[in-house]
């Protein structure tokens, strides 16, 4: 896909898809999530919206009212995946039989407890039948809407209410999934890992790429919360920005089977200026945890690494 020059300013102005007045926290980032990528929508096309069950379905819907501009389904927490891809079956069918003349782009959101574990399979099965769709995970690292649970997307060392970190346990003792890279083995068209950084320019094109691209594609969207990291909500683009920086949220896409790396910091950051202004990491800075956050350093960089050579 040839690269698009954009006027962020006429971007930005675009009508909202997502109207205010959901419930959201204050410094979520799965609600910036979604604004961002339906505004990469071209005005005049319409949209499906899937929604799994979550932090955002139930702050965004509440029957029979929705915060969505577009046609939108809430569906259970494991079958995001498979009902957008039967939504678009059905919609190709009737597009062919002459009944809906409209252009409509299908795309659904869930959080990493509905994309990681226990949507994987749907995921997994709508990427490989190929449907024509955009799945985005807004990754909160956890099961927020019930209580801060561990994910499988749960960083290594992370204090949950299921690995409470404390005199005889150090947090999840688990690496975190690398989902993109899975999703990627699907084959599929187009793969994206984003998060905030600066006007979002990375988010939007990767957006844009992902809806346009004919076939199936994922965004992973790293998406802070507030309450179950423990920041103050004017934090979360400096947080966002320490996880580019520090390679814990590595830039790339993969593109018909190529990987491409967006953005490689001029002076790599220790993973400390990642891990500081969050609440879930606290006692990693304990004296008696001072090793933990070199294992974790370790498990980063071997990470990059492996990155950089897929994209080379």
């Amino acid at each position: 896909m040839e690269q698009t020059t954009y006027n962020f300013k006429e971007v930005m102005s675009k009508p909202e898809r997502l109207a205010p007045g959901h419930r959201m926290c204050a410094g979520c980032g799965g609600t910036i999530t979604v604004r961002t990528v339906l505004r990469a929508l071209e005005e005049g096309d319409r949209a499906v919206i899937g929604n799994a069950t979550g932090c955002l379905e139930v702050s965004s819907f509440m029957y029979p009212y929705t915060a969505y501009e577009d046609s939108y389904i809430h569906n259970a927490f494991e079958n995001a995946g498979a009902t957008l891809s039967g939504v678009e079956t059905a919609y190709n069918v009737l597009k062919k039989k002459g009944k809906i003349k409209d252009n409509f782009k299908f795309i659904t959101f869930g959080g990493d407890g509905g994309t990681y574990d226990i949507g994987f399979q749907s995921l997994s099965g709508a990427m490989e039948r190929g449907h024509d769709m955009v799945y985005v995970c807004y990754d909160n690292g956890a099961y927020m809407n019930t209580g801060t649970q561990r994910s499988s997307a749960t960083p290594q060392y992370a204090d949950t209410t299921t690995t409470p970190a404390g005199k005889v346990s150090a947090g999840k003792v688990q690496v975190r999934k690398d989902l993109a890279a899975i999703i990627a083995e699907h084959h599929v068209p187009y793969v994206g890992q984003s998060t905030f950084t600066s006007n979002f320019k990375d988010l939007y094109t990767k957006a844009q790429k992902a809806i346009y691209t004919p076939g199936p594609a994922f965004l992973n969207v790293m998406s802070p919360c507030p309450r179950g990291w423990g920041y103050e909500p004017s934090e979360m683009m400096s947080i966002c920005k320490m996880a580019v920086e520090t390679c814990y949220w590595p830039l790339y896409e993969v593109i018909d089977g190529k990987w491409i790396l967006n953005y490689e910091p001029k002076n790599k950051m220790p993973i400390e200026e990642f891990l500081k202004p969050q609440r879930r990491f606290r006692h990693l800075f304990k004296k008696e945890n001072e090793a933990l956050i070199g294992k974790f350093q370790e498990e980063i960089d071997k990470r990059w690494e492996e990155l950089k050579n897929k994209c080379n």
